[in-house]
């Protein structure tokens, strides 16, 4: 399912319009962005959460030469998916 199905399928599900549907989400994935790079979490009862991780730094090796680089330290964005969320992905 791309971005355009998910609120054809929420404006369906809602009874609402297509336009109110992509403003809602849109809104909804601004707020999950922006708090999330702020370094907070953001708990969905029931379906997840989502916040931040490490990555250490570390040595890598480039494929073409086999030169050995280093790789810097960066932020990460993890997905934690709730148990309501994980039960029904099981059962499918």
């Amino acid at each position: 399912m791309n971005k355009q199905e998910l609120i054809d399928a929420v404006a369906s599900a809602s009874g609402t319009s297509k336009t109110a549907a992509e403003e809602a989400i849109n809104a909804v994935f601004e707020t999950i962005s922006k708090t999330v790079a702020a370094g907070d979490t953001v708990q969905l009862i029931g379906f997840g959460s989502f916040g931040t991780g490490e990555r250490a730094a570390r040595t890598g090796r480039n494929p073409q030469t086999g030169e050995t680089i280093e790789i810097a330290a960066a932020k990460t964005v993890k997905f934690t998916a709730g148990k309501s969320f994980k039960d029904a992905v099981n059962q499918a």
